[in-house]
């Protein structure tokens, strides 16, 4: 696996976990965090290379320090 992709994975695992222990849809969280849900959507499925301030945007909506959710 390239491992520029694993982190990626890891990271859209780590999303889609706390969002399902929230019980909040892909919908919900893109609401809360003013993203769009398809992007949300393509971070889970580690299409995407998110930038810092939307780590920031969906630990927020969270509720969840960012570092929460490379741990």
């Amino acid at each position: 696996m390239n491992p520029k992709k694993k982190i990626l994975i890891q990271f859209g695992n780590k999303v889609r976990e706390i969002r399902k222990e929230r019980g909040l849809s892909q919908e919900e969280l893109s609401f809360k965090s003013n993203l769009h849900r398809t992007y949300i959507g393509m971070i889970e499925r580690a299409e995407k290379n998110i930038t810092l301030i939307n780590i920031e945007k969906i630990a927020n909506a969270l509720e969840l320090n960012i570092s929460e959710l490379f741990s």
